[in-house]
């Protein structure tokens, strides 16, 4: 089965711009085209575009995109390349979900202090509170952004 830009670009939830984007910069070179040069997509490429959109998401640019696709078209000759290149994302992505839990743990931790102020009537009653007072949940949080403790 084949799907135009406008379908293919629903399932996978982005623009049809977008797909055109990519086209243009020669991210598709695989999708094949309609004897009236109206791009088709088929279940493969449908494959291929998640690829291309999680590998985008992990912060690759488009021209590393691009090389990777490249590498992809060589063969099993760059499998290592290729294996080596998701590797690198992967740790990328962990680095950054670490740096987002610590995020989250410090939101956390203010969403506490001031719905414990609020119910208080004032900031006093939180900041007169010792380390060990403050939730096991929160305390990492409170002790980052405490100086004198570091």
């Amino acid at each position: 089965m084949f799907y135009t830009v406008g379908e293919m670009a629903r399932l996978l939830g982005i623009a049809a711009s977008t797909l055109r984007y990519y086209d243009q910069e020669g991210l598709l070179p695989f999708v094949e085209r309609s004897q009236g040069g109206i791009r088709v997509f088929s279940e493969e490429d449908y494959a291929a575009l998640k690829v291309i959109g999680c590998l985008k998401k992990s912060g690759l640019s488009i021209k590393e995109i691009k090389d990777f696709i490249g590498l992809a078209q060589e063969g099993d000759a760059t499998l290592h390349q290729r294996l080596e290149i998701f590797r690198r994302r992967r740790a990328a992505v962990e680095q950054q979900i670490a740096q987002l839990q610590e995020t989250l743990a410090l939101l956390d931790y203010k969403c506490w202090y001031y719905e414990t102020a609020c119910r208080a009537g004032t900031e006093d009653a939180v900041r007169s509170l010792l380390c060990s007072q403050v939730p096991d949940r929160c305390r990492a949080a409170r002790e980052k952004l405490d100086l004198h403790l570091k």
